[in-house]
Protein backbone atom coordinates (compact mmCIF):
# COMPACT_ATOMS: atom_id res chain seq x y z
CA UNK A 1 0.00 0.00 0.00
CA UNK A 2 1.54 3.15 -1.07
CA UNK A 3 2.13 6.52 1.26
CA UNK A 4 -0.54 7.97 -0.93
CA UNK A 5 -3.09 5.75 -0.51
CA UNK A 6 -2.45 5.91 3.65
CA UNK A 7 -2.64 9.85 3.47
CA UNK A 8 -5.77 10.11 1.72
CA UNK A 9 -8.40 8.97 4.29
CA UNK A 10 -6.59 11.26 6.87
CA UNK A 11 -6.82 14.15 4.32
CA UNK A 12 -10.32 14.12 3.79
CA UNK A 13 -10.59 13.63 7.72
CA UNK A 14 -8.74 16.79 7.68
CA UNK A 15 -10.74 18.74 5.57
CA UNK A 16 -13.98 17.67 6.35
CA UNK A 17 -13.07 18.47 10.14
CA UNK A 18 -11.74 21.71 8.70
CA UNK A 19 -15.03 22.33 6.67
CA UNK A 20 -16.82 21.44 9.64
CA UNK A 21 -15.11 24.02 11.65
CA UNK A 22 -15.02 27.15 9.25
CA UNK A 23 -19.04 26.87 8.99
CA UNK A 24 -19.41 26.51 12.28
CA UNK A 25 -17.92 29.62 12.93
CA UNK A 26 -19.74 31.00 10.34
CA UNK A 27 -22.86 30.16 12.22
CA UNK A 28 -21.57 31.44 15.46
CA UNK A 29 -20.36 34.65 13.86
CA UNK A 30 -24.13 34.85 12.33
CA UNK A 31 -26.02 34.68 15.54
CA UNK A 32 -23.82 35.93 17.82
CA UNK A 33 -24.99 39.33 17.31
CA UNK A 34 -28.18 38.53 16.79
CA UNK A 35 -30.97 39.34 19.85
CA UNK A 36 -33.33 37.00 17.09
CA UNK A 37 -30.64 34.21 16.38
CA UNK A 38 -32.28 31.22 15.06
CA UNK A 39 -35.23 33.14 14.00
CA UNK A 40 -33.56 34.90 11.40
CA UNK A 41 -33.61 31.84 9.29
CA UNK A 42 -37.04 31.54 9.23
CA UNK A 43 -38.29 35.27 9.33
CA UNK A 44 -37.02 35.95 6.12
CA UNK A 45 -38.88 32.61 3.88
CA UNK A 46 -41.98 33.53 6.20
CA UNK A 47 -42.44 37.25 5.45
CA UNK A 48 -41.99 36.74 1.26
CA UNK A 49 -44.08 33.50 1.72
CA UNK A 50 -47.00 35.87 3.80
CA UNK A 51 -46.91 38.86 0.90
CA UNK A 52 -46.72 36.83 -2.07
CA UNK A 53 -49.71 34.55 -0.69
CA UNK A 54 -51.33 37.82 0.09
CA UNK A 55 -51.07 39.09 -3.31
CA UNK A 56 -51.74 36.17 -5.11
CA UNK A 57 -54.59 34.96 -2.98
CA UNK A 58 -55.79 37.88 -1.76
CA UNK A 59 -55.82 40.11 -4.24
CA UNK A 60 -55.30 38.38 -8.00
CA UNK A 61 -57.24 35.22 -6.86
CA UNK A 62 -54.87 32.72 -7.47
CA UNK A 63 -54.36 31.29 -11.09
CA UNK A 64 -51.14 29.87 -10.47
CA UNK A 65 -49.46 26.37 -8.99
CA UNK A 66 -51.64 24.14 -6.18
CA UNK A 67 -53.53 24.93 -2.98
CA UNK A 68 -52.59 25.42 -0.35
CA UNK A 69 -50.64 27.96 -1.76
CA UNK A 70 -48.39 29.09 1.10
CA UNK A 71 -47.25 25.43 1.29
CA UNK A 72 -46.69 25.58 -2.34
CA UNK A 73 -44.77 29.03 -1.67
CA UNK A 74 -42.75 27.79 1.07
CA UNK A 75 -41.48 24.50 -0.18
CA UNK A 76 -39.45 26.63 -3.23
CA UNK A 77 -38.87 29.84 -1.24
CA UNK A 78 -36.65 27.78 1.46
CA UNK A 79 -34.19 26.20 -0.91
CA UNK A 80 -34.24 29.37 -2.83
CA UNK A 81 -33.32 31.62 0.30
CA UNK A 82 -30.52 28.77 0.50
CA UNK A 83 -29.20 29.25 -2.98
CA UNK A 84 -29.67 32.93 -2.97
CA UNK A 85 -27.57 33.71 0.01
CA UNK A 86 -25.46 30.90 -0.86
CA UNK A 87 -24.38 32.82 -4.48
CA UNK A 88 -23.96 36.38 -2.59
CA UNK A 89 -21.36 34.85 -0.76
CA UNK A 90 -20.05 32.92 -3.22
CA UNK A 91 -18.64 36.63 -4.62
CA UNK A 92 -16.87 37.18 -1.52
CA UNK A 93 -15.83 34.30 -0.29
CA UNK A 94 -12.14 34.22 -0.88
CA UNK A 95 -11.40 38.13 -0.48
CA UNK A 96 -13.45 38.37 2.79
CA UNK A 97 -11.04 36.04 4.47
CA UNK A 98 -7.59 36.61 2.01
CA UNK A 99 -4.90 36.16 4.47
CA UNK A 100 -6.26 33.08 5.81
CA UNK A 101 -6.74 31.56 1.98
CA UNK A 102 -3.25 32.94 1.11
CA UNK A 103 -1.74 31.28 4.37
CA UNK A 104 -3.09 27.81 4.82
CA UNK A 105 -2.36 24.71 2.92
CA UNK A 106 -6.20 24.08 3.16
CA UNK A 107 -7.26 23.11 -0.41
CA UNK A 108 -9.33 26.50 -1.57
CA UNK A 109 -12.20 24.56 -2.02
CA UNK A 110 -12.77 24.61 1.00
CA UNK A 111 -14.18 28.20 1.43
CA UNK A 112 -16.53 27.63 -0.86
CA UNK A 113 -17.91 24.38 0.57
CA UNK A 114 -17.55 25.81 3.94
CA UNK A 115 -20.57 28.27 2.22
CA UNK A 116 -22.55 25.74 0.91
CA UNK A 117 -22.48 23.71 4.56
CA UNK A 118 -23.49 26.69 6.85
CA UNK A 119 -26.19 27.94 4.54
CA UNK A 120 -27.16 24.06 3.98
CA UNK A 121 -27.49 24.42 8.40
CA UNK A 122 -29.97 27.11 8.18
CA UNK A 123 -32.09 25.82 5.27
CA UNK A 124 -32.36 22.64 7.16
CA UNK A 125 -33.20 24.81 10.68
CA UNK A 126 -36.07 26.36 8.67
CA UNK A 127 -37.94 23.07 7.93
CA UNK A 128 -40.09 23.74 11.14
CA UNK A 129 -41.60 26.50 9.01
CA UNK A 130 -42.93 24.00 6.46
CA UNK A 131 -43.90 21.62 8.67
CA UNK A 132 -46.18 23.63 10.61
CA UNK A 133 -47.81 25.14 7.33
CA UNK A 134 -48.09 21.45 6.32
CA UNK A 135 -50.34 20.58 9.39
CA UNK A 136 -51.95 23.15 9.62
CA UNK A 137 -53.36 22.87 5.86
CA UNK A 138 -54.81 19.36 7.00
CA UNK A 139 -57.52 20.86 9.36
CA UNK A 140 -58.61 23.15 5.71
CA UNK A 141 -60.46 22.23 2.91
CA UNK A 142 -57.45 21.97 0.76
CA UNK A 143 -54.98 20.03 2.27
CA UNK A 144 -51.84 19.57 1.21
CA UNK A 145 -51.38 15.96 -0.14
CA UNK A 146 -48.63 14.44 1.56
CA UNK A 147 -47.73 10.69 -0.80
CA UNK A 148 -44.04 9.39 -1.32
CA UNK A 149 -42.65 11.80 -2.95
CA UNK A 150 -41.35 12.83 0.68
CA UNK A 151 -38.73 10.57 0.06
CA UNK A 152 -37.34 12.65 -3.01
CA UNK A 153 -36.32 15.36 -0.68
CA UNK A 154 -33.11 13.91 0.36
CA UNK A 155 -32.68 13.80 -3.11
CA UNK A 156 -33.58 17.79 -3.77
CA UNK A 157 -30.50 18.37 -0.97
CA UNK A 158 -27.94 16.71 -2.85
CA UNK A 159 -28.66 18.12 -6.01
CA UNK A 160 -28.93 21.21 -5.05
CA UNK A 161 -25.62 20.65 -2.83
CA UNK A 162 -24.23 19.50 -6.43
CA UNK A 163 -25.58 22.76 -7.99
CA UNK A 164 -24.37 25.32 -5.06
CA UNK A 165 -20.56 23.49 -5.25
CA UNK A 166 -20.32 24.15 -8.97
CA UNK A 167 -21.84 27.32 -8.94
CA UNK A 168 -19.32 28.32 -6.03
CA UNK A 169 -16.03 27.09 -7.32
CA UNK A 170 -17.10 29.33 -11.21
CA UNK A 171 -18.52 32.40 -8.76
CA UNK A 172 -15.96 32.37 -6.16
CA UNK A 173 -12.67 32.66 -8.31
CA UNK A 174 -13.81 34.81 -11.18
CA UNK A 175 -15.40 37.51 -8.98
CA UNK A 176 -11.63 37.89 -7.79
CA UNK A 177 -10.50 38.59 -11.49
CA UNK A 178 -13.13 40.04 -12.33
CA UNK A 179 -14.67 42.96 -9.55
CA UNK A 180 -17.59 43.63 -11.33
CA UNK A 181 -18.86 40.52 -11.43
CA UNK A 182 -20.24 40.55 -7.85
CA UNK A 183 -22.76 43.15 -8.49
CA UNK A 184 -23.40 41.20 -11.63
CA UNK A 185 -24.43 38.51 -9.71
CA UNK A 186 -26.55 40.52 -7.70
CA UNK A 187 -28.93 41.45 -11.07
CA UNK A 188 -28.51 37.79 -12.09
CA UNK A 189 -29.94 36.31 -8.90
CA UNK A 190 -33.32 39.04 -8.68
CA UNK A 191 -33.84 38.09 -12.69
CA UNK A 192 -33.37 34.33 -11.66
CA UNK A 193 -35.96 34.39 -8.88
CA UNK A 194 -38.78 35.41 -11.33
CA UNK A 195 -36.95 32.90 -13.77
CA UNK A 196 -37.64 29.94 -11.65
CA UNK A 197 -41.02 28.11 -10.79
CA UNK A 198 -40.99 29.77 -7.35
CA UNK A 199 -44.61 31.66 -7.23
CA UNK A 200 -45.63 29.83 -10.01
CA UNK A 201 -45.12 25.97 -11.06
CA UNK A 202 -43.38 24.61 -14.12
CA UNK A 203 -47.09 23.72 -15.36
CA UNK A 204 -48.11 27.24 -15.45
CA UNK A 205 -45.86 28.50 -18.25
CA UNK A 206 -47.62 28.72 -21.66
CA UNK A 207 -46.38 26.64 -24.27
CA UNK A 208 -43.08 25.06 -24.67
CA UNK A 209 -41.93 27.95 -21.87
CA UNK A 210 -42.35 24.61 -19.61
CA UNK A 211 -39.77 22.27 -21.53
CA UNK A 212 -37.45 25.44 -21.53
CA UNK A 213 -37.71 25.82 -17.95
CA UNK A 214 -36.03 22.67 -17.64
CA UNK A 215 -32.68 23.93 -18.22
CA UNK A 216 -33.03 25.91 -15.15
CA UNK A 217 -31.71 23.04 -12.60
CA UNK A 218 -33.99 24.86 -9.91
CA UNK A 219 -36.77 23.90 -11.67
CA UNK A 220 -36.15 20.03 -11.45
CA UNK A 221 -35.14 20.96 -7.51
CA UNK A 222 -37.56 23.05 -7.15
CA UNK A 223 -40.28 19.93 -8.17
CA UNK A 224 -38.42 17.11 -6.13
CA UNK A 225 -39.36 19.23 -2.86
CA UNK A 226 -42.83 19.98 -4.08
CA UNK A 227 -44.09 16.19 -5.26
CA UNK A 228 -44.04 15.25 -1.84
CA UNK A 229 -47.45 17.46 -1.08
CA UNK A 230 -48.37 18.15 -4.73
CA UNK A 231 -48.19 14.92 -7.22
CA UNK A 232 -49.19 16.85 -10.20
CA UNK A 233 -45.31 18.40 -10.14
CA UNK A 234 -43.74 15.05 -11.04
CA UNK A 235 -42.42 15.92 -14.48
CA UNK A 236 -39.71 13.20 -14.84
CA UNK A 237 -38.17 15.47 -17.77
CA UNK A 238 -37.76 18.66 -16.11
CA UNK A 239 -36.47 16.68 -12.99
CA UNK A 240 -34.19 14.59 -15.22
CA UNK A 241 -32.72 17.87 -17.31
CA UNK A 242 -32.58 19.88 -14.05
CA UNK A 243 -30.02 16.74 -11.88
CA UNK A 244 -27.90 16.58 -15.35
CA UNK A 245 -27.73 20.45 -15.44
CA UNK A 246 -26.51 19.97 -12.04
CA UNK A 247 -23.84 17.83 -12.88
CA UNK A 248 -22.53 19.93 -15.93
CA UNK A 249 -22.28 23.12 -13.49
CA UNK A 250 -20.03 20.85 -10.80
CA UNK A 251 -18.30 19.52 -13.59
CA UNK A 252 -17.52 23.21 -15.22
CA UNK A 253 -16.92 24.83 -11.81
CA UNK A 254 -14.37 22.15 -11.32
CA UNK A 255 -12.56 22.61 -14.38
CA UNK A 256 -12.83 26.37 -13.91
CA UNK A 257 -11.49 26.89 -10.73
CA UNK A 258 -8.30 24.41 -11.46
CA UNK A 259 -7.18 26.88 -14.14
CA UNK A 260 -8.27 30.09 -11.81
CA UNK A 261 -6.93 29.12 -8.49
CA UNK A 262 -3.45 30.36 -9.02
CA UNK A 263 -4.82 33.50 -10.69
CA UNK A 264 -6.72 33.84 -7.84
CA UNK A 265 -3.89 33.89 -5.15
CA UNK A 266 -2.18 36.25 -7.29
CA UNK A 267 -4.92 38.68 -6.66
CA UNK A 268 -4.97 38.11 -2.95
Amino acid sequence: MTTAAVGAPGSARRYLHSLWLLSARDLKVRYATSALGYLWSVLDPLVMSAIYWFVFTQIFQRTVGYPPYIVFLITALLPWVWFNTSVSDFTKAFRKDARLVRSTAIPRSIWVNRIVLSKGVEFLCSFPVLVLFVVISQFTTEPAQLNWGLLLIPVAIVLQTVLLVGIGLLVAPLCVIWGDLERTTRLILRALFYASPIIYGVEDLPGNLSAVMAFNPLAGIFELYRVGFFPGEWNPWVIGVGAVMSFLFLGAGILVFRRLERPVLKEL
